[in-house]
């Protein structure tokens, strides 16, 4: 286990910038104990040949059991990566984990899933003492997120499920999740995980609502499109709204000009990550005819990570790292305010570290443009607590 006090105790953190899958494996597992090792997350940037990367991880991990998927970049030591391979190894000492593959997505079996999750937690034996929470890791492009979240939250009852969708940079061609040396598209990782450490869950985006509210007149839910707003073609009512011509619209004014949904009197981002032909809008999230959307404007980004980063436990410590899913459209529009150095400090100097992603699951709901993650804390801690 690491053991130098400016990292964290209780995850391994390998980082390799390798450009070859093999070599990038084979250097990130050189900077891990297997032998203390329970399980692998491994977060696989969008410029290694995935099937390589996942022979060389079932071959070289010897017996470790490895998870994890692709992704829009990684949040490593250093912050913000696009081609780093990321590695965390969690020691068996303070973790277990049960895992299980969920395909296909589309079409979803919502009663299926729901039996096959409830079956496969009854299986987990609980450990007394110890907290139990879920991930869930789901191709970024099944446009099913929306739908097996609440699915899960319902059948896991008092496991708090956090989680991020795969990504592949910003291709939008094909996502992967990784599980038991295999690469799976249109599929989900779900991973029941036991700790003594403690944790708390944390979500936030940097939005808050305007007064603009338009309303979905045309949509086709299940490619997540929206073909007309306000009874005007979608594309040409949102660049109207936003005040850019609409053949300026791009992946940075999406990420800086989201559109809210309110649910539970909470406002969740939806966004929006193309405008394709006959000026539709393509949306990361669900969308149908009806649905009131309001357009958010942005809050100090920088001061917003700093302070919402700023969690501590029961007796005022900080978290020993956090794992944390964060939206690739936020990282886009941290680079287009060039603030990619302060934002990377931040994560630093609070041991974040995880991926970016094509959506997010917090509480039960799928949404985008949204920091998640869970911060762990010193299980020496709880004795006291």
């Amino acid at each position: 286990m690491i053991q130098d006090r400016t990292r964290p105790r209780f995850v391994q953190i390998a980082v390799s910038r390798a450009a070859g899958a093999a070599a990038a494996v084979d250097e990130a597992l050189a900077g891990i104990d297997l032998a203390e090792a329970c399980f692998l997350l491994a977060f696989v940037p969008e410029g290694l040949n995935l099937g390589r990367v996942a022979e060389a991880l079932e071959s070289g991990a010897g017996g470790v059991p490895v998870f994890g998927c692709t992704t829009a970049g990684t949040i490593t030591t250093e912050g913000y990566e696009t081609e780093a391979l990321l590695i965390l190894a969690f020691p068996r000492e303070h973790f277990r984990c049960a895992s299980m593959l969920i395909e296909p997505l589309k079409p979803m079996t919502m009663k299926s899933i729901a039996a096959d999750v409830r079956a496969h937690a009854a299986r987990f034996r609980r450990t007394a003492g110890w907290n139990r929470l879920a991930l869930i890791f789901a191709d970024g492009l099944s446009k099913q997120e929306d739908l097996l979240v609440a699915t899960l939250e319902a059948a896991l009852g008092e496991v708090p499920v956090f989680g991020g969708s795969a990504g592949d940079n910003l291709a939008f061609r094909e996502t992967f999740v990784l599980h038991e040396g295999g690469s799976h598209t249109n599929a989900a990782l779900l991973l029941l995980i036991e700790t003594d450490l403690g944790f708390q869950g944390l979500g936030f985006d940097h939005f808050l609502p305007t007064g603009c509210q338009v309303v979905v007149t045309e949509a086709l839910p299940d490619e997540r499109l929206v073909l007309e707003i306000n009874g005007a073609p979608a594309a040409l009512e949102y660049a109207r709204i936003v005040g850019c011509p609409v053949e300026d619209l791009s992946p940075q004014v999406f990420a800086e000009n989201p559109m809210l949904v309110r649910q539970n009197m909470n406002y969740h981002v939806r966004a929006i990550h193309d405008a394709p032909g006959a000026h539709a809008l393509s949306f990361l999230g669900a969308i149908d005819d009806g649905l009131i959307l309001t357009l958010g404007r942005g809050k100090e980004i920088i001061e917003t990570l700093r302070s919402e980063l700023d969690v501590r436990g029961p007796h005022d410590e900080a978290p020993d790292f956090v794992l944390g899913f964060d939206c690739v459209l936020r990282k886009l529009e941290i680079e287009q305010k060039q603030l990619s150095g302060p934002v990377s400090e931040i994560f630093r100097d609070r041991r974040v570290v995880g991926f970016n992603t094509y959506g997010e699951q917090h509480c039960g709901v799928h949404v985008n443009q949204t920091f998640v993650g869970v911060a762990f804390f010193d299980p020496a801690q709880r004795e006291f607590a």
